[in-house]
């Protein structure tokens, strides 16, 4: 698996360029836009949104999708366009219709209940957190109590913690849930995380796990997932070479909320935007570089936008990184690759 990408060289030039020179004395020189490497779309996003696409060439429209397949609102309204319809409730898909999960995962009682009504059934749910599904059911037939690291309501996490009954797992938000929750068996205890997490903030509520409970279950291997940890020390390093970093991501894309933090966290101003029409020219007044990064659920064609409004308004170098390449592929369900 692809490990964290370090800073492309242009990006490394760029912040050594920003130490001798300093921002405020780059008088005369061009303003640029610096693009992060690697951003945008990860192989679990291509998966999904191609089964969707996929099966709605070989079966025609509607396709149903539960929940949107991936947080990105442009991803969303193309497949609208072309026949998929999304839904949260199975009471909403007809007798006999084809039925996506999202790459977010689902709770078993929604596997159990489409199974049951009959649907065709596609599953699009991130290999890399059916992983994690997987890790849920095998502790909790070793007969571990499990703590999920997570954002409570996010579709990912309710899909995990549904793998369990009701009240099974208990979920840690926070280095304060850490330091206060009470699980029943601190002697046989372990944890799991939500794959688009910050990995730095995740790391303290870990550290605080650790402490607590010595005896507690650490994955084999960390549960984020490789694409947002290469986005996240991708975006450490725009950061340091920016004026203001700009990231493309819908609102709730949590992996591109966690990117916009990063940023910030590293002080520099740090935007989100879904895309180019949300930027604000004054955001960029008095500034020599623009970062430009994309959570993993949003599409190039929404990063070039941005850049073209803020080359329209100045920015006229564009540099590309060149940070290492992600060749990760996920395979496709049988029924879906020819």
């Amino acid at each position: 698996m692809t490990e964290a990408a370090d800073a492309a060289s242009g990006i490394a030039s760029a912040v050594a360029s920003r130490i001798e020179n300093g921002i405020e004395n780059a008088q005369g020189q061009d303003a640029e836009v610096l693009l992060a490497a690697p951003r945008g779309f990860c192989a679990g996003v291509d998966r999904a949104i191609e089964i969707v696409e996929r099966a709605l060439a070989k079966f025609g429209a509607p396709i149903y999708v539960r929940h949107e397949i991936v947080h990105n609102t442009y991803v969303v309204n193309d497949l609208k366009a072309k026949g998929a319809i999304f839904i949260e409730e199975l009471d909403d898909v007809p007798p006999g219709a084809t039925l996506i999960f999202s790459a977010h995962g689902v709770p078993k009682a929604v596997q159990r209940e489409a199974q049951q009504r009959g649907f065709r059934i596609f599953d699009a749910t991130c290999p890399l957190v059916t992983k994690v599904h997987k890790e849920v059911a095998r502790l909790d037939a070793q007969g571990y109590q499990i703590i999920m690291i997570g954002h409570k309501g996010h579709v990912e996490v309710e899909g995990t913690m549904g793998q369990l009954p009701e009240g099974r797992m208990l979920l840690v938000e926070t280095v304060e849930d850490a330091e206060q929750v009470m699980p029943g068996h601190p002697d046989r205890l372990a944890y799991v995380s939500q794959t688009t997490l910050s990995v730095d903030e995740t790391k303290d509520i870990i550290a605080v796990l650790n402490a607590r409970f010595p005896n507690i279950k650490n994955p084999h291997k960390e549960d984020i997932c490789y694409a947002t940890t290469n986005r996240q020390e991708a975006v450490k390093q725009l950061a340091a070479a920016s004026d203001v970093v700009v990231v493309v991501g819908s609102p709730n894309s949590s992996n591109s909320n966690r990117l916009r933090e990063v940023a910030a966290q590293h002080g520099v101003d740090a935007y989100m935007v879904d895309n180019a029409g949300y930027l604000k020219k004054e955001w960029f007044a008095g500034k020599e570089r623009v970062g430009i990064t994309a959570g993993a659920s949003a599409p190039e064609v929404l990063v070039q936008e941005v850049v073209d409004t803020v080359h329209g308004w100045g920015f006229e170098t564009v540099r590309e990184g060149e940070g290492e390449e992600e060749s990760i592929v996920f395979v496709l369900p049988k029924e879906l690759r020819e």
